[in-house]
């Protein structure tokens, strides 16, 4: 046991360098290329303002919204994983995703089209999605996977409401096919600090409340039996996976899979104790959703290809294999 402990400790510091290769690539590789070692002096101005607007204001905010969208989504993730006892359970699932997306096209609909307040409404929107999951399960005393069927109707109601006020307005529909889709080319550092802000301190709260996380997914009568107050933790467990993924939802857009399947693949590293899970797949995720959005600039440059596409192409197939490899097609997810 002690061999296997100290054989998961790299894997963090390797996620870490590989992490930092793929964000110095992102600011390098584009239609036009920079050097690593020109960077420095790009920033100082030594390569002209050409060079360096397109390094300040093009792919430095891309690039950032892509390690910090990649993280709360994964930690996000994780942490319903594991106050859910369900390993399908992600943002999406719970209804964070669509209640994002209904605010958005709501915001859209009153003429606000771009800005700060589309990250108001798509947070607003997530969260009053989770808060109102949480209350269901209270009012009604529901199990974990009562939760998670409610979010996925919850989720189907959502849409339907979206579905309705783009096909009553075609000029909606076109202002938000690009949040639907999932992307970070209308980035800006102005839309991406505010948020980035919040995933930093969820993040760091959800850090310091590793071994009650660690507690609360032994189940509702161990945690009880070891004195934790279960109702407030899983709340508020809720409403920071919720400002995770709400915040990276209000400027990435609906982005799919990442919180699903970056924490299956950190697991088989770092096991399931929390302060050594949510770490890693802050990393990974960072790494993760960069590396796919870099591969979308290039793979048809000079035409960009959405990220939220390829990550839906490359999604889709890894969580079946998955769910073959690991499963054979069968057994209980929740207690994998």
């Amino acid at each position: 046991m002690k061999k296997r402990k100290r054989c998961r400790r790299p894997y963090l510091g390797w996620g870490i360098t590989a992490c930092i290769l793929i964000t110095v690539l992102s600011l390098c590789l584009g239609n036009i290329q920079f050097s690593p070692l020109e960077l420095p002096g790009i920033l100082r101005g030594d390569g002209g303002n050409v060079k360096r607007s397109i390094l300040l204001y093009a792919r430095m905010p891309r690039t950032l919204a892509s390690l910090f969208a990649g993280a709360g989504l994964a930690v996000s993730g994780a942490v319903l994983q594991n106050v859910l006892a369900n390993r399908l359970a992600s943002p999406g699932i719970i209804g964070v995703n669509a209640g994002a997306g209904l605010g958005v096209t709501l915001c859209c609909g009153l003429g606000v089209l771009s800005g700060f307040w589309i990250s108001v409404s798509a947070f607003a929107g997530s969260l009053a999605s989770i808060l109102l999951i949480f209350l269901f399960s209270c009012r009604f005393q529901a199990s974990r996977t009562t939760v998670i069927l409610s979010g996925v109707a919850l989720n189907s109601i959502l849409n339907a409401i979206c579905e309705s006020l783009t096909v009553l307005d075609t000029d909606l529909a076109m202002l938000s096919i690009d949040f639907r889709v999932g992307g970070f080319s209308a980035v800006s550092f102005t839309r991406l600090l505010p948020a980035a802000g919040l995933i930093g301190l969820g993040m760091l709260l959800l850090f310091t409340l590793c071994n009650e996380l660690d507690v609360l997914a032994l189940g509702d009568e161990t945690a009880q039996g070891v004195g934790l107050q279960v109702g407030r933790y899983r709340m508020l467990f809720l409403l920071l996976a919720a400002l995770l993924a709400g915040a990276a939802v209000s400027f990435a857009g609906l982005l799919g899979f990442v919180g699903l399947i970056v924490p299956h693949f950190v697991r088989r590293f770092t096991g399931n104790e929390s302060g050594k899970l949510l770490p890693m797949c802050a990393v990974s995720g960072a790494g993760f959703v960069t590396l796919c959005d870099m591969v979308s600039r290039l793979l048809f440059a000079p035409y960009e290809l959405p990220v939220g596409i390829l990550m839906s192409v490359i999604g889709g197939p890894v969580f079946l294999f998955l769910l073959v490899r690991h499963k054979g097609g069968h057994g209980n997810m929740y207690n994998e």
